[in-house]
């Protein structure tokens, strides 16, 4: 049986690019949505939040604890807290200790401009049905309504596959770009390939740096994959190259 969907709902952090997304994804499909942010009074969250079956904390990792505490006094069950962010056992943790009600783990695998040519997918993480029975179907179905789809994971899963995706990416390339030596002018010796992964990485280090630094933080595996990653340039530095070319190209072979 299909759950009921969500029918009024509130999204903290409204203002933010993310949260402003979902806001107009809900007003899009005729969901009813209430906007909060800073600051988050008691007498605005009372207000806005009585009566809601769906909060949103579109919020940094390292805020969902302290948000949590503000919010979770004006909502019982069955309404349901998720939150957005880019890790999830801290922010899991942080709603479930701070919540007694239902709670699901989302994270949006797309930007504030979801791409066009690509599904926009949405991870799921369970976290207690307590009071709602149906909490992560109901979600879901949100997902959907959305114009997103869904995949059901887990937090230590999701963290971990986030602290390759977006922590060893981001942390090798900056650790690239640093590595050049300080007298060493390569302007006349830029190749097309060079120039391609320069401009990729622009964007990430001179706007995303602050938001990549947060998230290794917030991410309980990013330490473990880093110590993992200098094991293999022990390899490359002992110059057995083709070992980590093979390895490379089990990225293309057919599943």
């Amino acid at each position: 049986m299909s759950p009921v969907p969500f029918a009024r709902l509130a999204i903290v952090g409204a203002h933010g690019k993310m949260g402003s997304l979902f806001a107009a994804r809900c007003e899009a499909a005729d969901i009813e949505v209430t906007r909060l942010d800073r600051p988050l009074t008691k007498d605005k969250l009372a207000g806005n939040l009585t009566g809601v079956e769906l909060v949103c904390l579109s919020v940094p990792a390292q805020a969902v604890a302290g948000v949590t505490a503000l919010v979770a006094p004006h909502l019982k069950a069955p309404a349901v807290l998720i939150d957005l962010c880019s890790v999830k056992t801290l922010p899991l943790r942080a709603m479930l200790d701070g919540y007694e009600g239902p709670v699901v783990g989302t994270h949006p695998l797309f930007g504030p401009v979801p791409p066009t040519d690509a599904p926009s997918r949405v991870a799921l993480v369970p976290g207690r049905d307590a009071g709602h029975p149906d909490a992560l179907a109901a979600v879901a179905d949100w997902i959907e309504r959305l114009g997103f789809t869904h995949f059901q994971t887990t937090a230590a899963e999701h963290d971990t596959a986030m602290a390759y995706v977006q922590g060893l990416n981001f942390v090798t390339t900056v650790a690239y770009l640093a590595a050049k030596p300080n007298n060493l002018d390569l302007a006349r010796f830029v190749t097309p390939s060079f120039q391609r992964r320069l401009d990729a990485a622009k964007k990430l280090v001179l706007e995303d740096a602050p938001l990549f630094t947060a998230l290794i933080e917030a991410n309980p595996h990013a330490q473990d994959l880093m110590r993992s990653f200098t094991r293999y340039l022990g390899i490359a530095a002992g110059g057995d190259i083709d070992l980590l070319v093979s390895r490379a190209s089990r990225w293309w072979e057919k599943k």
